[in-house]
C-alpha cells in the first residue's frame, strides 16, 4: 500500500504550496485540501473513497469540485467517510443547494454521484485488498478525527488538526506496527496562544506529545502556516526526545 501526499500545507501560495490531501494506493483520499487539484482527470474518475478528518474549508474544499468533475463519469457515488458532525456539516454548509447542489440527489437519490457514511471513534472501513481506514480521537476547534491506515505489512497514522490530545496518544499507543506519524505543527512557540486557541500544536506542544508516544514510527511534520513554516521547523529541530521529525512534502510517498 502506498500513501502520496498531495497538499501538506497549512495555507497556499507559490512554491507548490497545496492543502491537506493524501492518496492512498490511487483510489483513497484521506482529506481533500487543494492538492487533489494536481490529479489528471484519469486520475480523479478513480477515486473511490474520501475519508475527513473534519469539516475546515482546506481540508473538503476539492470535494464538491471532485465529485461535480467526475461524477457523471462514473459508474458508483464517491462515498464520503466522516463523524456524524462532519457530514452534518458538509450537508448542511456545503452541499445546500446554496454553496453547491446536493450531488447525494443526483441524478437521483437512487442512484447519487455521491454517499455519504457516517463513522464513529473507533469503527473501521475495509476497503479490499487487506487495506482497513479507522477512525481514531483527535481534538479540534469542531468534530475531529485521525485516521489508521494499516494493511498486512503495517500503519500509518494521520492526525489531521489537532491539539495535544490524551486519548489520541493513548490510541497511537495501542499500534504496535506503526510504521509512520504524521503529526500537524501548525504554529512556533512565539504564538503558543494562538496554537491553544485554535487548538493546533506548536513545537513546545508536540515535544509532550512525542515524549508520550511509546512506539517507534518516523515522524513526519504537516499543516505549517507558510508564513512561520521555516521557524517551525528549526524549533521542532531542537527536539532532543527519541524521535527525529521531519517536514512533510508534497510528491513524498510512503510505502507500507
Amino acid at each position: 500500500m502506498k500513501v502520496r501526499v498531495l497538499g501538506c500545507s497549512g495555507g497556499i501560495g507559490g512554491r507548490g504550496q497545496r492543502t491537506t490531501a493524501l492518496l492512498v494506493d490511487d483510489d483513497v483520499l484521506i482529506d481533500a485540501g487543494t492538492g487533489v487539484g494536481d490529479l489528471e482527470f484519469d486520475q480523479l474518475v478513480r477515486i473511490d473513497h474520501v475519508f475527513v478528518t473534519h469539516a475546515h474549508l482546506d481540508h473538503i474544499a476539492m470535494i464538491p469540485l471532485l465529485v461535480d468533475t467526475v461524477g457523471e463519469a462514473r459508474s458508483m457515488p464517491i462515498v464520503v467517510h466522516g463523524s456524524p458532525e462532519t457530514l452534518r456539516i458538509l450537508r448542511s454548509h456545503i452541499f445546500n443547494w446554496l454553496i453547491w447542489p446536493d450531488f447525494s440527489s443526483i441524478p437521483d437519490r437512487g442512484n447519487p454521484f455521491l454517499r455519504f457514511q457516517e463513522m464513529h471513534t473507533g469503527e473501521s472501513a475495509h476497503l479490499g485488498g487487506g487495506r482497513r481506514m479507522t477512525a481514531l480521537p483527535a481534538l479540534h476547534t469542531v468534530p475531529a478525527v485521525a485516521y489508521q491506515v494499516s494493511c498486512e505489512t503495517g500503519s500509518l497514522v494521520f492526525s489531521g488538526d489537532t491539539t495535544y490530545s490524551e486519548p489520541l496518544i493513548a490510541a497511537i499507543n495501542d499500534i504496535p506496527d506503526l510504521r509512520y506519524l504524521l503529526v500537524e505543527t501548525a504554529f512556533p512557540d512565539a504564538l503558543h496562544d494562538l496554537a491553544l486557541a485554535s487548538r493546533h500544536l506548536c513545537p513546545s506542544l508536540l515535544a509532550l506529545f512525542l515524549d508520550r508516544i511509546k512506539v517507534s514510527p518516523e515522524v513526519w511534520i504537516t499543516h505549517l502556516k507558510p508564513s512561520r513554516a521555516q521557524t517551525t521547523i528549526d524549533e521542532i529541530a531542537n527536539y532532543r526526545g527519541r524521535f527525529s521529525p521531519q517536514a512533510l512534502y508534497n510528491g513524498l510517498e510512503l510505502v507500507l
